[in-house]
């Protein structure tokens, strides 16, 4: 019995490692009703579909406050160049308040299993950048939440900064330039490309996996795309249908 038990432990590791984890990108909003991108109703329904994690974007107002926002505008106001006061003004298309990300990783919080994978948005210089990062990851710990949280940019700044501040957070590279060996050599811990990416270079997956790096891709939204990464060995995939791809 015990050979029994120790083998189907085995057995179900091999299948949850061979598995591709699922990433919500953006929460998970398109629902039915549909919900608004990177609001914390999208955070709460990634929850409850028992994902590996949920991505949400980062930036910071004019006055230093850090919010959820894709674009750099917020209406027709650019988040750069606005204090939170007037920005908060305009609600999201789903009437909740304009999130901040102190708010946002508290829902996170609620749930310990989901990992907030957050994207912290490039900015005009990088000292910006460097500032970003340095709130970014004091707001973190000051919830405890080193734990649940990864990031990633699309700016090797930032992800290099990310590295210095607090070597031991997880952070990938989102622009889709950089080799696995370059990835490597900047002391990253993953590429997390467009999918597109992977098809021009089809050895890539294999090489980033076989030098311990995490593979992702975004955004993966079809399943014949899904089936091939997966053939390839690839980790993780960020999309815009999680519910989709678990029931797969």
């Amino acid at each position: 019995m015990k050979k029994l038990i120790s083998g189907f432990t085995i057995l179900s590791t091999i299948m949850m490692n061979a598995q591709i984890q699922i990433i919500a990108h953006r929460g998970f909003w398109q629902t039915n009703p549909a919900t608004t991108e990177n609001s914390i109703k999208a955070l709460e329904n990634a929850q409850n579909l028992r994902i590996y994690g949920a991505e949400f974007d980062v930036r910071m107002t004019k006055d230093g406050v850090l919010v959820i926002n894709h674009d750099e505008h917020h209406g027709k106001m650019e988040v750069s160049e606005t204090d939170f006061k007037d920005l908060e003004k305009l609600k999201l298309s789903n009437g909740e308040n304009f999130p901040t990300l102190k708010d946002y990783l508290k829902q996170g919080k609620k749930d310990k299993l989901l990992k907030l994978i957050i994207e912290i948005k490039p900015a005009k210089t990088p000292e910006l950048e460097n500032e970003i990062v340095k709130k970014t990851i004091q707001i973190v710990k000051d919830l405890k939440l080193e734990y649940q949280s990864e990031f990633i940019s699309f700016s090797l700044n930032i992800c290099k900064e990310i590295k210095k501040v607090e070597p031991k957070f997880k952070i990938q590279y989102l622009e889709g330039n950089l080799s696995p060996q370059q990835i490597k050599a900047e002391g990253l811990d993953g590429l997390d490309y467009h999918f597109s990416v992977y098809e021009k270079n089809p050895t890539w997956i294999s090489e980033a996996n076989s030098l311990g790096l995490i593979t992702n891709a975004w955004t993966v939204n079809d399943i014949e795309v899904y089936k091939k990464l997966k053939e390839q060995g690839l980790k993780f995939v960020t999309t815009n249908v999680p519910d989709q791809l678990k029931n797969y």
